[in-house]
This record gives structure tokens, C-alpha cells and sequence, in this order.
């Protein structure tokens, strides 16, 4: 048997060792806690930094927009000068032919035909005849001057198409470099996020934060949708285009980690490229969405709803209505991804189904 002194020190060392332990868990906690806080921080960050760059994407867009509508403008207005070019130089060789044939005829003194002793009905023929003469001159006269004033009325909206053309080509470079610098903020933050999930568990448990998020949107969305007859929903028979072009990178179904599976697909695109509404519906959800990015959700009626995620910038707001085809967001990749392209789902009373069920293959 141990001496009470002996079992004293052995209690006391063992003491010791646990609150060594104590000490460790403790420490453990806490780091475990500053690295959650500290993520939490990064997350509110890339979700400043990704909707600073979808403020800057839609600016960029809308600019290219309305460089292409003044292009258009100032094609139409060139049209239109050349057609009055050519038109004016034909009211002048017309009205040049007829001063010609006025100045051959000579001038009339009307006082001297009526004392000729010319026969009244030959008198008033050629006052009818010189009269039709005088009002063709007068109206030649007249729509030439009508042309040269719209001539000059294009040329001045020539000059301010161009100006508005320089000034938005100088916005779209500085929306540009805006752009750009974002994007390398972003870059940063998402740099510090990743090193805060550097194990497995923390991956997953991120994952599984984000899917209850994406729920609770698509309850959201369940419960804006109305049943609204104009809308006709989804068929599996008549099969629609995809939202944009690109190659399945993720299928529907298929593992993300653990028993997280994908409840859409992942389609790999350009940055920038068009999203487009597969269907005629109304967006009733327009926001950024933890793990998502940029979230669009459009209801097509009948319970059928179609989601788009990653967008670099949404184009649409919520309670906008939307035609099958139109352009509705652009290809990114916010939610924190590296890779640009699209995450696409298509749900039917909030049960997510394989949109290759309704899009062509």
C-alpha cells in the first residue's frame, strides 16, 4: 500500500495532468470559437465584396447596353442623312429646272395679254398655266427647306449621339477597372475563408448550413407563389433550352460531401455569360443566399418554380415578370466559388426534380 504521502503526490500529479488537459480543452474551445467568429466575419465580408461586384457587373452591362442602342441610333441617323442627301439634291435639280424653264418662257405682263385682244378663254389658260407653274416653284421651294432643316436637325443629333458614345465608352472603362478591383478584394476574402475551413467536418457542417438556408428560400418562394392562371408551368414533353451554354460540371444527385447531394445542376460557363428564363414566369426571389451567391428564383405557375445561383449580377428584381428567353442574370461565381458558371435547379412544390427532365439534352 502507498503512503498517504505517496497517494497525496500521486492525486496532486494527477490533478495537475487534468487541469493541463482542462487547460488544452479550454484553449481548444476557444480557438475553435475565434476560428467560427472569425469565419462568420469573412462570410458578411464575401457577401459585401460579391454584391459590390454585382453592382458593378450591372453597371457594366447596362452601359454595353446602351453603347449598343447608340450605335443603333447613330446607324439610323446616318441612314436617314444619306436618303435626305440624295433627296435634297433632287428638289434642287428640280426646282433648278424649273426656274430654267421660267426664265426661257420670259416674263408676263399680264396688263399687255389682257389688251392683245386675245380671246378671254386663251387669256385665262395662261394665267391657269403660269399660276400651276408659280404654286409647283412655291411648294419645290417649300420642301426644300423642309429638307435642309431636318438635315441640320440630324447632324445636331449626330453630335450629341457622339458625345453620349464618348462619355459611355469612358464609363464603361472606369465600371470596368471598379470591377476589377473588387474582384481582387473578393479574391482576398475568399483566400482567408478557405483557410478557415481546412478539415472535412468543417466543409460539410458549412454545407449543411448552407442547403437549410436554400430551404428556407424555397419556402420563402413557396409561399409568394399564387396560382395564377396566365401561367401555364413546366411540361416534360415540350422540352425548353438550357438557361445558358456550357457542359454539366455537377449532375443532378450527385455527391457534394458526405450526404450532401446536389438538388440541381452545375453548369460551366464564362463569367458574364447570359442567364436566360427557361420559361414565361414572375421572379419572386432576387438576393444574395449564403454558399449561393447571387440567387435568382422565378415562379412559372402550377407549383413549378426554376432557381439560378453564382450569378455575377442579377438583372431582374423581385416581382418583375419575365419572358421565356430574356436575359435575367449573368454567369459568375459568387457564393465563394473558384470556378465561374451556373448553379441551376427546377422544383415542383418545393421538391427539387432533375431539370435534364425538362430541358433538351
Amino acid at each position: 500500500m502507498l503512503s498517504l504521502t505517496a497517494q497525496a503526490s500521486d492525486l496532486k500529479q494527477r490533478q495537475s495532468e487534468l487541469e493541463a488537459i482542462q487547460k488544452q480543452i479550454s484553449n481548444q474551445q476557444s480557438t475553435l470559437k475565434d476560428t467560427s467568429q472569425q469565419h462568420e466575419k469573412l462570410i458578411k465580408l464575401l457577401k459585401k465584396d460579391e454584391q459590390a461586384i454585382a453592382a458593378a457587373a450591372k453597371k457594366v452591362n447596362d452601359t454595353k447596353a446602351a453603347l449598343n442602342q447608340t450605335d443603333k441610333k447613330l446607324a439610323e441617323l446616318e441612314s436617314r442623312k444619306t436618303q435626305l442627301d440624295k433627296l435634297k439634291k433632287n428638289q434642287q435639280k428640280t426646282l433648278a429646272n424649273q426656274l430654267a424653264s421660267a426664265y426661257l418662257a420670259g416674263n408676263h405682263d399680264y396688263t399687255k395679254m389682257l389688251l392683245n385682244q386675245q380671246s378671254p378663254a386663251t387669256i385665262e389658260r395662261l394665267l391657269a398655266y403660269y399660276q400651276y407653274l408659280n404654286d409647283a416653284r412655291m411648294a419645290s421651294i417649300k420642301e426644300l427647306q423642309q429638307t435642309i432643316t431636318e438635315l441640320n436637325s440630324i447632324e445636331t443629333a449626330q453630335k450629341e449621339q457622339r458625345n453620349r458614345l464618348n462619355k459611355l465608352v469612358l464609363d464603361q472603362e472606369q465600371q470596368a477597372k471598379s470591377l476589377t478591383q473588387e474582384q481582387a478584394q473578393r479574391q482576398q476574402t475568399l483566400a482567408q475563408l478557405q483557410r478557415t475551413l481546412n478539415s472535412h467536418g468543417a466543409k460539410l457542417e458549412q454545407l449543411q448550413i448552407e442547403e437549410a438556408s436554400l430551404k428556407r428560400v424555397v419556402e420563402q418562394a413557396l409561399n409568394a407563389m399564387k396560382d395564377n392562371p396566365a401561367m401555364e408551368g413546366l411540361s416534360s414533353k415540350q422540352k425548353l433550352n438550357w438557361p445558358t451554354k456550357g457542359r454539366i460540371r455537377s449532375g443532378f444527385g450527385s455527391k457534394r460531401s458526405g450526404e450532401v447531394k446536389w438538388k440541381g445542376v452545375i453548369l460551366s460557363a464564362p463569367e458574364g455569360q447570359s442567364v436566360n428564363a427557361i420559361a414565361d414566369g414572375k421572379v419572386i426571389y432576387a438576393d444574395w443566399l449564403r454558399g449561393f451567391g447571387m440567387v435568382m428564383v422565378v415562379d412559372h405557375g402550377k407549383g413549378y418554380m426554376s432557381l439560378y445561383g453564382h450569378a455575377q449580377t442579377l438583372l431582374k428584381n423581385a416581382g418583375d415578370a419575365v419572358l421565356k428567353g430574356e436575359t435575367v442574370a449573368l454567369v459568375g461565381r459568387s457564393g465563394g466559388q473558384i470556378e465561374p458558371g451556373l448553379y441551376f435547379e427546377v422544383r415542383h412544390k418545393g421538391q427539387a426534380v432533375d431539370p435534364a427532365r425538362y430541358c433538351r439534352r
